[in-house]
């Protein structure tokens, strides 16, 4: 598989691993999380973000049916600008390059492109997981088992509190995924910084978790590890007040008959009219967080070469 590096990422290249960290990012926030300029004002942000914690920035898309990690400005822009962007995940990547097309990365093929490239460490705002009424609708998102199979740290405020929860953790402990709570005994909850859901771990270092990590390739065990690390307190909204939005977000997009990709990007937007913008500005606020605690695991990785 072709895969093409931006200037900056070429530079600290090397046959098998990074002369520095480096912290992988995913492109669908910039196509499908908010308009241009905003979105790829964000993207600039959340890159510097990375850059001012000691690492170097990774953002992963395919352009015209090539895999990019990391993005040059020009590209950033282009992707920022483009419309009828496909949102990849494992089952159609492939096959969007194969048509020459242009796809953002979800967690899912931020993953296995970050993997491919030597990247272990990922930042992103929420995962995917079981959607409410999957055991109708078996509606689960990709990411949790590329959470089991591909060897990539990831951190995230949790998982979209959209989603439900309990099952998508149930989901997780099933495929084996390490589940750590940073700084904390309960999982967030994406916009909450807190929920009443008991963290399976609980690490207070990047140093810790590295050498979990290490110990975990060292037994020769597969998957990657979650890294749950919630909201800053002053940029949350309260599951007391999101909740009764989320669940009018859900009983709209069901009314309607929206399903599939289409599902996440519009209960979304509907919550983002319902907090009166509110929504957004927290999102933004956690993936530079996440974003942040990347850059610091990642800088770990560094310093403690796999052995």
């Amino acid at each position: 598989m072709q895969i093409m590096y931006s200037a900056e990422i070429a530079a600290i290249r090397q046959a098998t691993s990074f002369t520095k960290p480096v912290v992988a990012l995913e492109s669908t926030i910039i196509t499908h999380g908010m308009p241009y300029p905003q979105n790829l004002q964000v993207a600039h942000e959340v890159e510097d973000v990375v850059r001012q914690s000691g690492a170097v920035p990774a953002t992963i898309a395919v352009l015209d049916g090539v895999l990019h990690v990391g993005l040059d400005p020009d590209q950033l822009t282009y992707l920022a600008k483009a419309q009828n962007v496909a949102k990849v995940s494992r089952a159609d990547m492939t096959f969007v390059m194969a048509q020459g097309r242009t796809g953002a990365t979800t967690v899912a093929a931020t993953m296995i492109a970050a993997h491919a490239a030597g990247i272990e460490v990922f930042a992103t705002g929420g995962i995917g997981g079981v959607h409410r009424g999957a055991e109708l609708t078996f509606d689960i998102s990709a990411d949790l088992r590329e959470l089991a199979l591909t060897p990539v740290t990831v951190v995230a405020a949790g998982a979209k509190a959209i989603l439900d929860i309990p099952k998508t953790m149930e989901v997780l402990e099933t495929y084996g995924v390490p589940v750590i709570a940073f700084g904390q005994d309960v999982m967030p909850a994406f916009w909450s910084a807190t929920s009443d859901i008991s963290a399976p771990l609980r690490s207070d270092s990047a140093a810790e978790i590295t050498s979990g990590l290490r110990a975990r390739q060292a037994l020769g065990l597969t998957g990657g590890q979650l890294i749950a690390n919630p909201v800053p307190k002053a940029d949350e909204i309260s599951a007391e007040e999101i909740g009764p939005m989320i669940e009018l977000a859900l009983h709209e997009a069901t009314s309607q008959g929206i399903t599939a990709k289409a599902v996440t990007p519009f209960l979304l937007s509907r919550i983002f009219e319902l907090t009166a913008g509110k929504s957004l500005a927290t999102n933004i606020a956690l993936v530079k967080n996440n974003a942040k605690l990347a850059a610091k695991i990642a800088k770990s990785c560094h310093d403690l070469p796999k052995i």
